[in-house]
């Protein structure tokens, strides 16, 4: 089993952040550093930081998180502002994707890595919603020439929808998680955002959450999002 895997199904941190605890130099196989990519078999002895990683014999956390501007995704405990610290669950847990500093809205945060996985994997198409403030208007050419994909980085970004919400203001559902991706295909036509929340993630929506807070997934929409994820598989 890759590292990866192997670490974010212990529940310790997703495996996004067990490659920055591999360059960091933090993981140790069998007394040796650990290498990105490195498979691990049953007998092998993983330490991270000189200590056996704990076993996660906690139940399974789903929570939704209105992340304020100004929190990092991260669970490095030396960034200041990091999630894991704003939201001071009594459990371990590690956010599922990103939310830039700069932007505000819905995240998941868990301790099962089974469904961090499953979400990450950028072939499952999974609908996430953004209402975006930018610095002049919104006009039909923009909506179109962001509908249709934007050069960013040295690709186009995949087709989305896009919707004219009020002057300045639009609404984008993509599929698709590049780096700073709005931001940039804002740039790349000439516009700048101000302001960019995310209010939806499948079928989870930030209804009922204040900015700050968090709440755990109720019964029935855990329940949808694990069916859906599930299908994808087949």
């Amino acid at each position: 089993m890759r590292i990866n895997k192997y670490i974010s199904e212990t529940g310790y941190c997703s495996r996004r952040e067990t490659n920055r605890l591999i360059a960091a130099g933090r993981i140790t196989i069998n007394g040796r550093l650990c290498e990105e990519g490195a498979d691990v078999e049953p007998e092998d002895i993983v330490l991270i930081d000189g200590k056996e990683i704990p076993v996660n014999d906690c139940e399974p956390v789903y929570l939704a998180l209105n992340k304020p501007i100004g929190i990092v995704c991260t669970a490095a405990e030396q960034v200041e502002g990091n999630i894991i610290q704003y939201v001071n669950y009594p459990s371990r847990i590690f956010a599922i994707g990103r939310l830039d500093k700069a932007s505000e809205g819905l995240i998941f945060l868990t301790n099962d890595g089974d469904i961090v996985n499953k979400m990450m994997r950028s072939e499952h198409n999974h609908d996430k919603e953004y209402v975006v403030t930018v610095d002049k208007p919104v006009t039909d050419e923009f909506v179109r020439a962001m509908s249709q994909g934007v050069e960013i980085m040295n690709v186009v970004t995949k087709p989305c929808e896009v919707y004219k919400h009020s002057e300045n203001v639009f609404r984008i559902i993509l599929t698709q998680g590049l780096n700073l991706q709005i931001r940039r295909m804002c740039k790349a036509l000439g516009y700048r955002v101000l302001k960019l929340e995310r209010i939806r993630i499948m079928n989870v929506t930030l209804s009922g959450l204040e900015r700050g807070q968090w709440r755990h997934l109720e019964k029935q929409e855990l329940e949808k999002l694990l069916s859906m994820l599930n299908r994808e598989r087949h």
